[in-house]
């Protein structure tokens, strides 16, 4: 179609008005949200870790409904933004970059997993958009070939913490002088936590005797079983994930293995006891972040039974921790300008959130205890606390 001059000059006149109607209408759509905080969280809602993102929506959920239900922060209301990554790198970049550019949010909450945070974190920071990893515990998250990542923060302790805890646990606590440690080849989790374990375990005048692999999905682990059972070790250490960590219980136990079998968070899911039984559990022990029978957390459990009508797992617990380091860091930052509210997370210091008292170091982990519990009689008793040296 071909336009004349004046057509053109017509043309040009109603689209300035109707670019200027379109400005004035997004300065009042703004100034009719600015009692709110758009905040963003980007977590695993489907595919094959939804159940972990999920859990971690849950308890940042909550944290904000409590913050909004006594009337905000700095006298705004959040307003939380999902997106679903679909447990995929891929799709968390994509959902870090909607939540920035379509939907203005201040700061991200989540993903859950290492991979998809890693993924995120250039978007995040391309655009000073300060995010918390809630569940993410490599190293890598926030810190990248020796240089801090500025606005890549966390809210659970990173895995060197779990290796470093379980091998001190096993020395002074068990009296152990010997080990063997089995781990899971194909997870980065699983090597970097027997390597850690192994070099503290060594440097508290243990030995490890022996160490063999194995990779995700299987399911006959005997044969390996056997020749770690021949190294007659005080303790096995096992820092692998439920589904592999259930099995390999059942199968030492009736391989006649009784030595104590040791583990990480990976382990911290109610199937483990579905996989292994009650009774082959007995006598295992492994690192995580929160106990429910810790009274410093009796608080944050009940309110999640009361918002759900069940108890919060792991991911729940550290989606309400980020979530309180969020709300924290607002309310000192004073606005809700990305760069003042990252500045704030940095400067965190003795804050009270649902696993206990954290403070941000300089590396942005949280320093916090590990709680360390014992598989008895069907029941997870907590046997230490420990704080990082």
């Amino acid at each position: 179609m071909v336009f004349g001059k004046k057509s053109l000059k017509l043309i040009g006149a109603a689209l300035g008005v109707a670019l200027m109607g379109s400005v004035f209408a997004g300065c009042g759509g703004d100034q009719a949200k600015s009692d709110e905080i758009k905040i963003g969280a980007n977590f695993e809602l489907t595919g094959n870790v939804a159940n972990y993102g999920s859990a971690s929506m849950d308890g940042l959920k909550l944290a904000i409904k409590e913050c909004n239900d006594a009337g905000g922060v700095n006298g705004k209301k959040i307003n939380l933004v999902s997106a679903d990554n679909k447990s995929e790198a891929s799709e968390a970049v994509n959902a870090a970059t909607k939540l920035i550019s379509d939907d203005g949010v201040k700061v991200i909450v989540g993903p859950a997993v290492t991979a998809n945070v890693i993924a995120e974190s250039q978007v995040a920071t391309d655009n000073k958009v300060p995010v918390i990893a809630p569940d993410a515990t490599s190293p890598d998250v926030t810190v990248e070939n020796g240089q801090v990542k500025p606005f890549i923060f966390r809210s659970c302790f990173i895995d060197p913490q779990q290796g470093s805890v379980m091998a001190k646990f096993a020395t002074e606590t068990l009296k152990a002088k010997t080990a063997v440690i089995y781990v899971d080849n194909s997870t980065d989790y699983s090597k970097s936590l027997g390597k850690v374990f192994k070099e503290k375990f060594e440097a508290a005048g243990g030995k490890v005797l022996d160490q063999q692999a194995f990779v995700a999905k299987d399911t006959d682990f005997k044969a390996t079983l056997t020749t770690l059972k021949a190294a007659n070790a005080d303790v096995i250490f096992v820092p692998a994930y439920y589904e592999e960590v259930g099995k390999i219980v059942k199968q030492a136990r009736e391989l006649g293995i009784t030595a104590p079998i040791l583990g990480t968070d990976g382990w911290d899911d109610p199937k483990v006891a579905d996989i292994a039984g009650a009774d082959a559990l007995n006598n295992t022990y492994f690192s995580t972040h929160f106990s429910d029978k810790d009274d410093s957390v009796k608080g944050f459990i009940d309110a999640f039974n009361k918002e759900y009508g069940h108890a919060p797992n792991v991911f729940a617990a550290l989606g309400y921790d980020a979530g309180k380091m969020l709300i924290d860091a607002i309310k000192r930052a004073g606005s809700d300008d990305p760069e003042a509210i990252c500045k704030a997370l940095a400067e965190t210091k003795d804050l009270k959130v649902g696993t206990g008292m954290i403070t941000i170091d300089k590396d942005h982990n949280p320093i916090k205890p590990a709680v360390i519990l014992e598989n008895k009689g069907g029941d997870r008793v907590m046997v230490a606390k420990i704080m990082p040296e």
